[in-house]
């Protein structure tokens, strides 16, 4: 598969707004309920909300046939705040395409630490990539409970 990563472009903006809504409502029912994946990501989009956070974010975004299929967001601090694949991408290489130039940009920016809060459906990907868990965390978010869970990982 071809995946080339580029920087935010405000045309997007729509594009990834509905892959986080996607991403987070296919996520197995057995991690996340209906509930929680709606309080998570609410319907309908607000892409006013996403169009104005990613001006302001500017995440690195993968492209597969001009279509985007992941983004993730690296803050001046080091803070992992949003990292997606869509649901027809995920398990094919692109979330690790995207952490390892997260990764590289974090580098170039001399960020000696990476931190990010990650669900139960991706805390195996960043322990996989020398992340600890420093807590368990219970987040509550329109009504309902998430677990997530706060990782550092140190870099060279």
């Amino acid at each position: 598969m071809n995946i080339q990563i580029y920087p935010y472009s405000t045309d997007r903006a729509a594009e990834i707004a509905d892959l986080f809504h996607s991403a987070v409502h296919a996520i197995n029912p057995a991690l996340y309920s209906p509930a929680e994946q709606e309080a998570w990501a609410p319907t309908p989009v607000d892409y006013a909300f996403w169009e104005a956070r990613l001006a302001m974010k500017k995440p690195l975004v993968a492209i597969h046939d001009q279509c985007v299929a992941g983004f993730i967001e690296l803050e001046h601090s080091g803070h992992i705040d949003c990292f997606y694949v869509h649901p027809d991408f995920q398990r094919q290489g692109v979330g690790g395409l995207l952490y390892k130039a997260l990764e590289q940009q974090a580098q170039q920016r001399a960020i000696k630490l990476l931190f990010v809060e990650a669900s139960l459906l991706v805390k195996d990907f960043f322990l996989q990539r020398g992340f600890q868990v420093i807590s368990q965390n219970r987040l509550e978010r329109n009504g309902e409970v998430l677990i997530n869970f706060s990782m550092e990982k140190r870099l060279c």
